[in-house]
Order: C-alpha cells, then sequence, then structure tokens
C-alpha cells in the first residue's frame, strides 16, 4: 500500500536535504543520514531519481568508499537539467537564472534587467529577458520579493522600497512567459532556506541580511519561523532613538535608515564633508582607519535589534548577509560583541554572530522542490495508486470495510 503522502513529503524532504548538504552519498548513507529504513530510504530514492530530481553521481563526487566491502552507487540531486526560473526582485534591478534542483555554488544571476517602476516596465523587461535565456522546460518559477509578502496568497502587501509591487499581481505578470507554477517567497525568508540547505550542522539560527534594508528571518525547530500574519523579521524597521532620517516606510528613526548601504553612505557622505562617497571609497575607509563613530553607532543600534530579536526566540546563532559582509573584519568584530553584550543566553552559553555569502538561490531551489517538485510527486504516485486500486468493473474504489475485497483489489 502507498505511503501517505505526508509521510511520504517528509521522507522525500529528509533524503532531498541530506543530499543538499552532502552533495553525493549511496542508499545505505542516505538510511543513516536520514534515519530511515534502508528500504524506505531506498525506496524515496529510487522515486526521486525516476522523477528526474536525483542523479547518479559520477566515479568520485561522493565521500570515500569503506574500506571493505562494495560500495554502494552515490546519487546526487539532478544538477544536468535546469528546470526551475529563479527571479530576484531588487530596488533597482531584478536577476534571473534556470536553475538545476542539484544547485553548486553561490549566487550568480546571469541575466538581470531593470526593476523599473511599473508592473508594465517590469512586465516588457522580463519578457525581453525570457527571449535571452537557454530554452528549457521550466517546472517551476520562484521569485524572491522584498517587503511584507503573503506567500500563501501570492501577493506583496508592503514594499517600501517598491511600491508598485503591492498592486500588482506578479505570478500573473510572470506565468505567461513560462506557463508554470508561480510561488512567491520573501527574500531574507529565501535567503534563510538558503543557509538552512548548505549548512552542514543545522541547528536553529537567525539570518540578518544588510542591503537596501535591512531584513530577518529565523530557522527554528529546523524550519522556517511562521507566525500567524504574513509579518516578520522587520528588524530594520526596530526604531533608534535620537535617529530622525526618513524611512521608506513613511516613519522616521528605522535602523535600516542608518545600518543598509543606503543609510551606511549617507553617513560616510556626512562624515567625509569631501572627497569619494562611492561604496569602495567607505570600505578604504574603515579599512586605514578602523571604525569610525558614524559606523559604530550604525552597528550598535542593528545590534541591539539583534539581541532583542534572539532574546525572544531562544537562538544563539545569528548569520549575518550582505553589504556588511564586504567591510573589513572589524566592523564584524564590533557587530558579534555588541551583539553578545545585549543577548540573554551570552551570560550563559556562547552566542556566535558570523558572516555569510548569500544563498537565496539555494532557497528558492528548496521552496521550488517542496511547494511545487515534491507535491507534484506526490499527486503523481497519489494517482497511480489510485489507479491500482480502483476497481476496473465499477471505475470506483473497492469496499474499504471488507479485507477480502482489499485483498482481491491489489494487483
Amino acid at each position: 500500500m502507498a505511503v501517505p503522502s505526508p509521510l511520504r513529503r517528509i521522507n522525500q524532504r529528509k533524503i532531498v536535504t541530506a543530499l543538499l548538504r552532502r552533495g553525493a552519498a549511496s542508499r545505505a548513507e542516505l538510511a543513516k543520514l536520514t534515519r530511515l529504513s534502508q528500504p524506505t530510504a531506498g525506496h524515496i530514492a529510487d522515486e526521486l531519481l525516476s522523477a528526474g530530481l536525483l542523479e547518479e553521481a559520477a566515479a568520485g563526487d561522493g565521500p570515500p568508499p569503506p574500506r571493505m566491502g562494495r560500495p554502494g552507487r552515490c546519487l546526487r540531486l539532478d544538477r544536468s537539467r535546469p528546470r526551475i526560473l529563479a527571479l530576484q526582485l531588487g530596488a533597482s534591478r531584478t536577476g534571473l537564472a534556470l536553475l538545476p534542483v542539484g544547485i553548486t555554488g553561490p549566487d550568480r544571476w546571469p541575466v538581470e534587467i531593470p526593476t523599473g517602476r511599473s508592473p508594465e516596465a517590469w512586465a516588457r523587461a522580463l519578457a525581453a529577458a525570457a527571449k535571452r535565456l537557454p530554452a528549457h522546460r521550466v517546472e517551476a518559477v520562484l521569485l524572491s520579493v522584498p517587503g511584507v509578502v503573503d506567500e500563501r496568497r501570492g501577493r506583496v502587501l508592503f514594499s517600501p522600497n517598491l511600491h508598485w509591487t503591492e498592486k500588482a499581481n506578479l505570478a500573473d505578470l510572470v506565468q505567461p512567459l513560462w506557463k508554470a507554477p508561480v510561488r512567491l517567497v520573501q527574500e531574507i525568508r529565501a535567503l534563510a532556506l538558503g543557509h538552512l540547505a548548505v549548512e552542514p550542522n543545522g541547528g536553529d539560527f537567525l539570518l540578518v541580511d544588510f542591503e537596501d534594508g535591512v531584513g530577518g528571518a529565523a530557522v527554528v525547530g529546523g524550519g522556517l519561523f511562521t507566525g500567524p500574519l504574513p509579518l516578520s523579521g522587520e528588524l530594520g524597521h526596530t526604531p533608534v532613538l535620537g535617529n530622525r532620517r526618513p524611512c521608506g516606510c513613511g516613519a522616521a528613526g528605522c535602523m535600516e535608515t542608518l545600518a543598509s548601504r543606503p543609510g551606511l553612505l549617507a553617513s560616510f557622505a556626512a562624515d567625509r564633508k569631501r572627497g569619494p562617497r562611492a561604496w569602495p571609497a567607505l570600505v578604504r575607509e574603515v579599512a586605514d582607519h578602523g571604525p569610525r563613530p558614524w559606523l559604530t553607532a550604525a552597528l550598535d543600534a542593528a545590534a541591539s535589534a539583534i539581541a532583542g530579536a534572539i532574546n525572544v526566540l531562544g537562538v544563539r546563532r545569528v548569520a549575518v548577509t550582505g553589504c556588511l559582509t564586504e567591510l573589513p573584519e572589524a566592523a564584524m568584530t564590533h557587530l558579534s560583541r555588541a551583539v553578545a553584550r545585549g543577548a540573554m543566553w551570552a551570560r550563559f552559553g556562547a552566542v556566535t554572530c558570523q558572516g555569510a555569502p548569500r544563498r537565496r538561490m539555494a532557497g528558492l531551489v528548496s521552496a521550488a522542490l517542496d511547494r511545487i517538485l515534491l507535491t507534484g510527486l506526490d499527486e503523481a504516485t497519489a494517482a497511480a495508486a489510485s489507479a491500482i486500486w480502483k476497481d476496473p468493473a465499477t471505475a470506483e474504489p473497492p469496499d474499504a470495510g471488507s479485507p477480502e475485497t482489499l485483498l482481491e483489489a491489489r494487483p
């Protein structure tokens, strides 16, 4: 009898997660990594292999074989066939990439277009970009979107830096070009999913990204923290006493007006009075002179918001992505120490705050697998099971109340 769909999805997710972190593994190793029985792990792996989500790894791709016994054939996530279209909707630029499920390496967006200031302008640029992408059958479209995003309904509720997205149905603009299911993922949640996917040790953490704004997303209990409202991780809109800078959200004094890339550049320009005020000059300034008061003030404001968040969530690891990781190490050291000073758990154990590369692509692939590709596999398996169990005489499922009927109906 077919494994119930929710349990099968859990087992599929275990196999996929193990291969995301491990790279390649034999069926026996997958059973150990996922704590599934060898028959169950082998069955799920074969199911994913038949669906094209896995492929056999080339010699040398997997872990070293055991000293004794016949080594098992290693499997890995399919790297040969691009099937997922990932879009990164940014304040000024939108990136596009065709991805296989076996994504490797850091984020790289081969096609970029201007985001524009209206749905119409974005749709036109997107249609032109579609012609520049290789011709592949797209099975899922995942869109990383800033702001407050209702992922379940696929709508942007509020976006301080891209207000036009609040009135647009982004899925309706994208779907005619690729004719595949479209899902929206809030951009920081996509980063957290990517970090979770490739993080070898797993565990709970808070990811905080610094770019045009400052946002956070938490992983608690091995999954994304999701509350009853489509709103979480808005660390950048924590008010900072004494800060009067206007924010795109309509308020004044938000932390991101100090600690985002535009905020840091504004503080650098105000402090420098003359000379280059571009980002490379800011980085050189910090490298030559260490964190100046304008930078430490921004880092302290960010650390206060982060420490408050991890105190509420009960996590002790912070992954920082974005523009702060481009600064000399002294800046991250200052932030890490300031977070530890405000974190309650630092009085009892270690609290870590470390820079990390952006893994938005891995996060979007993870979302595509969980929300579209594995769901489709579940539906196909359920349809096959239904066909097996139907009574050919009536085209209806047999009477489930009779054991004899069930036995007769089995192939």
